[in-house]
């Protein structure tokens, strides 16, 4: 016999059908018989008079088919083949089709999700990169109020060194203020005893002139003594010298007086003085005050800033190690339920960070102006 298995049938022939079927390479679909392999039993069998034996079995069988090959290798090839022939039945078709079917139906359903998912995330590609473009202003931002921060400070420690210095120069003007007014009561104690002198002189010399009447009046005019030896020549020398001492004391007292002026003077010039390094100090605490205050505020901003920074940074890693692991799950062949709820997990949180990007755009751009200024006020100082 000349065996061919056509799908899950052995049909059989003539032997002479061999050269037929070499030389054409065609089969003759009348066969001698037909054996359906569906549901058989193929095995091996051991026969003395005939080596290399397959048995075929089945239930409806009445009897075994026992066949024989040329070789223990075609024995080996034809036990398989036959084995593999009995597994495609009408029954195996109808479940292997509707299998295919089903895998290509999941097949097509898997390409949509992906293709919509690629699309979600080419969109949420794109609000990343808004994202960092903001998140490189922000940072840019953030470097500016580090400048006006370092600004604010350097003009601080100048005006420090300022009042430092305006401290100094007040406390020197006080000291020399103080020097002038010891000197001014030192002078005019010095005025009031000279004045005191001068009434006390003015007493003398006035004494002196009633008793130079006086002897001149009862004294008879001399003969011949001399100027040295007469008492009116003493009371005149004596009145000389007083006047000359009255002279000098006026002297003193003149220069007394004008050094008193010019200490009045000088005194209400480092008076003057004082008012202007106390109106500067005021104006340069002042100014220390505002900036500092500014100071203050801009590092408060600063943190805020970089609290937001923070913030920013941590949702856009969440967001791209989404992102990734999405991407990984799209490129990835088998699929299986644990990661289809993986990459839900993963689009419903990229979902939430989009929604809360969005909504606080629509805050902004919903804020009014007078707001926004408010709000920003500092970023325009």
């Amino acid at each position: 016999r000349f065996f061919i298995i056509k799908e899950s049938f052995l049909l059989y022939y003539a032997e002479n059908e061999k050269k037929s079927f070499e030389s054409n390479k065609y089969f003759n679909i009348h066969p001698k018989g037909v054996i359906p392999l569906g549901g058989c039993i193929v095995e091996p069998k051991e026969e003395s008079n005939m080596p290399y034996a397959i048995k075929i079995s089945h239930e409806d069988f009445h009897g075994n088919i026992v066949l024989a090959a040329e070789s223990e290798f075609e024995q080996a090839q034809w036990l398989e083949m036959l084995q593999e022939s009995g597994k495609v039945t009408w029954k195996n078709a109808q479940l292997g089709e509707a299998m295919i079917e089903s895998l290509e139906a999941q097949g097509l359903q898997l390409a949509k999700e992906k293709q919509e998912y690629l699309d979600k995330l080419m969109e949420e590609t794109e609000e990343l990169c808004l994202q960092r473009e903001q998140k490189e202003e922000l940072e840019r931002l953030n470097q500016v109020l580090e400048a006006e921060k370092h600004q604010f400070e350097e003009v601080v420690r100048e005006l420090r060194l300022e009042q430092e210095q305006i401290r100094r120069e007040l406390e020197l003007t006080a000291r020399s203020l103080k020097g002038v007014e010891e000197e001014k009561k030192e002078l005019r104690s010095l005025t009031q005893s000279l004045q005191k002198t001068l009434e006390e002189l003015s007493l003398e010399k006035q004494q002196m002139l009633e008793m130079l009447e006086e002897n001149e009046s009862q004294l008879p005019p001399p003969t011949s003594p001399s100027k040295e030896q007469s008492p009116i020549w003493g009371l005149h020398c004596s009145l000389q010298q007083i006047e000359e001492k009255m002279q000098q004391l006026l002297e003193e007292k003149l220069l007394a007086e004008k050094r008193m002026k010019e200490n009045e003077e000088r005194s209400r010039a480092l008076e003057e003085e004082r008012e202007f390094y106390s109106s500067q100090s005021q104006a340069l605490q002042n100014s220390l005050s505002e900036l500092t205050a500014e100071k203050q505020q801009t590092e408060r901003d600063l943190k805020a800033e970089v609290k937001v920074r923070m913030d920013l940074e941590k949702r856009l890693r969440e967001a791209e190690e989404a992102l990734q692991s999405l991407e990984q799950g799209l490129n990835s062949l088998d699929c299986n339920k644990e990661k289809e709820e993986k990459m839900k997990a993963d689009v419903s949180n990229l979902r939430k960070f989009f929604e809360v990007c969005i909504r606080n755009a629509e805050l902004e751009a919903k804020m009014p102006v007078i707001m926004k200024n408010s709000v920003y006020i500092h970023k325009a100082a």
